[in-house]
Parts: C-alpha cells; sequence; structure tokens
C-alpha cells in the first residue's frame, strides 16, 4: 500500500495549483485574492463518499456522518503554497456562516506532525484539522489537484467542486455557496 500512496504523491505534488511558478511569498490573505479555481458541476449529485478520515480528535469519521447540513470540504497540503494561501479565507468563512461546515481535510502523508505544527502556528479562529492520512478521499474523489473544494448539500449530494485556489470570501463563493442553501429547500 506505501508504494501506491507514494506514487500518487507523485502524481499530485505537480497537480498542486500554483501555476507552475514559485509562490511569491505575499501574506496568505492577500494571496488568496488571486484565484485560480476552476469550477465543475459534472459530479453534481453524486452522493459524498465514504472514505474514512479523521477528525481533530484522531476518530474515525466519513463524510456520511456530517450530513444534515450543507457542507464545504477542503483537501489540501501544508506543502502546497496555493493551498495554505487560501486557508485564512476558509476559516473566515467557517466563523461568518453558521449554518454551513467547513472541513480541511489534510492530504500530508505523516498529517499529524505536519498538521498540528500548521495549525498551532496559524491559530485559526474556527478551523480544525481534519486528516486523511491515507489518501481515500483524494482516491474516492478522483481528485488530482490541491487543493479541490467540493460542496456537498444537507443530503450530502455534491453540488460542485472546485479545482484551485479561491478567495471564500468573495462575492463569487458566496453566490456559488448559496447554491446548496438553494438544493436543501
Amino acid at each position: 500500500m506505501r508504494p501506491f500512496l507514494i506514487l500518487l504523491l507523485g502524481l499530485v505534488l505537480p497537480g498542486c495549483d500554483n501555476g507552475g511558478t514559485p509562490a511569491p511569498g505575499p501574506p496568505a490573505a492577500e494571496g488568496a485574492k488571486a484565484e485560480t479555481g476552476r469550477l465543475d458541476r459534472s459530479f453534481a449529485g453524486t452522493p459524498a463518499p465514504r472514505s474514512i478520515f479523521e477528525d481533530p480528535a484522531g476518530e474515525a469519521i466519513t463524510l456520511a456522518d456530517l450530513r444534515g447540513r450543507p457542507l464545504l470540504v477542503n483537501l489540501w497540503a501544508t506543502w502546497c503554497p496555493p493551498c495554505i494561501a487560501e486557508m485564512p479565507t476558509l476559516d473566515a468563512l467557517a466563523a461568518r456562516d453558521k449554518e454551513l461546515q467547513v472541513l480541511a481535510v489534510s492530504e500530508d502523508l505523516n498529517g499529524h506532525d505536519k498538521v498540528d505544527a500548521f495549525f498551532a502556528q496559524r491559530r485559526f479562529a474556527k478551523l480544525q484539522p481534519y486528516i486523511d492520512p491515507g489518501l481515500s478521499l483524494m482516491t474516492e474523489l478522483k481528485v488530482d489537484t490541491l487543493p479541490t473544494t467540493i460542496l456537498y448539500d444537507a443530503e450530502g449530494r455534491e453540488v460542485w467542486r472546485m479545482t484551485g485556489m479561491a478567495d471564500w470570501t468573495g462575492e463569487r463563493a458566496a453566490g456559488l455557496l448559496r447554491e446548496a442553501r438553494t438544493k436543501a429547500r
């Protein structure tokens, strides 16, 4: 299984949505303003995967366990500059929107050490460190680029996915996030 994970990581690493250039190093909140995200609706209606990952307490959880409210799942990694740049906007969204659940799920191998240190350094207001140490969510969701963010409605059906960096506090995101609420009614 470990060789598969290394191969998968090798395929994902070049897919980190940084436009093929090194991150310029602006403060994270400013970096998120340069959106590169591409909207994909081709998976709309697909049920959330049954893959098991870890909640902040290290307990096994699935996306199905979180049904009942719209859910925004961000797949990211500590080694991915665009992922890091958009995290402050995800945290601001999580703090502002009480109806929407926001999950930041790390796809780092050996995630606990790296992700715990990352979260401790940044002191997010609302985001919590979920970890997918076996990359099972990425695999089942057929994700090959980080960051990728997927919106599920309250019934656990995919609404859309965004491949690449987005400003989750901006008007574009607000309009897209309303879609999960509309479908729930």
